[in-house]
């Protein structure tokens, strides 16, 4: 009687990305260039995604995504720029939502 093993090994797989770049770089520094852009787009989704729920979003129409997109961007930005007050992102969102002092200091950049 022979007991078959629980353990296999992985299937190993390799995939080949093509960049175009006017950089002379090794590919060490390719890498880098690359992951750290990535990083940099997977870290900005993660927080849309997370603060404005926007994978959840059904604004389908026209370019109604688009501009919705820029939009929360914006305000993203303007949140961030914002030190006076020590809160997540999503905290100050909702505190500009019902204080209009805070929300008239982050559209006029007092700090």
């Amino acid at each position: 009687m022979q007991i078959a093993s629980v353990f296999t090994q992985p299937e190993i797989t390799t995939e080949a990305r093509y960049y175009i770049s006017s950089l002379a770089l090794d590919p060490e520094q390719a890498n880098t260039a690359i992951r750290s852009h990535w990083a940099v787009e997977n870290s900005l989704h993660w927080i849309l995604d997370m603060t404005f729920r926007e994978d959840e979003s059904r604004i389908r129409r026209g370019n109604g995504a688009e501009v919705m997109n820029a939009l929360r961007k914006l305000a993203l930005n303007i949140v961030k720029q914002n030190t006076t007050r020590k809160a997540s992102m999503k905290q100050k969102l909702k505190i500009a939502a019902l204080d209009d002092d805070f929300r008239a200091e982050l559209l006029l950049g007092i700090n």
